[in-house]
């Protein structure tokens, strides 16, 4: 049974220590929505994911509720894009993007490449189209996957992602980069 010392005990982590669930997220793979184009890609990506999580934030508000305690941030992670994008991925980044907002999430990470074994088309058109959609987008996250215990560090991909995170920078200046 708990004591009403322990309630007033979590009372007061909550309110004086700021105690809170930082994140709830929901795992979507994407690998489904490959189409012919980077258009109809972005188009599937954005129906899959607002289809799946509409229900993702009024879950986590039932949730805070249930518990007395805040949930900071709600998100998304989906399978990394440079695995079912084209010659664009800025367009499912933008999808990404519109379907975050559409849902209510803060954020959604994915925008992402795993480049520790070498680096595809896809991977490198995506690590080079970051800075123009994360400074196009207000939710998306990005995230490559230099190296492993396991494989070793891609330095091509270590000095690439240098070039990338200077000019996101330069991009997002007026957004305190």
């Amino acid at each position: 049974m708990i004591e009403v010392n322990e309630i007033l005990q979590t009372m007061q982590m909550i309110h004086e220590q700021h105690f809170d669930i930082r994140t709830i997220t929901m795992g979507i793979s994407l690998l489904s929505c490959k189409g012919s184009t980077d258009r109809d890609t972005a188009d599937a990506v954005y129906e899959k994911v607002t289809r799946l999580a509409k229900n993702l934030v009024p879950v986590g508000e039932a949730l805070e509720m249930e518990l007395g305690m805040p949930i900071v941030n709600k998100r998304i992670s989906v399978t990394p894009v440079s695995m079912i994008c084209g010659d664009n991925p800025l367009l499912i980044g933008q999808a990404l993007d519109k379907a975050a907002r559409t849902v209510g999430v803060n954020f959604i990470g994915g925008y992402s490449a795993l480049v520790s074994k070498g680096m595809t088309p896809a991977d490198e058109l995506l690590i080079r189209s970051i800075p123009l959609a994360l400074s196009q987008t207000e939710r998306v996250c990005s995230s490559v996957n230099l190296g492993s215990t396991k494989t070793g560090i891609n330095m091509d991909a270590v000095k690439l992602m240098g070039e990338m995170i200077k000019k996101t920078a330069e991009y997002t200046k007026e957004q305190d980069s």
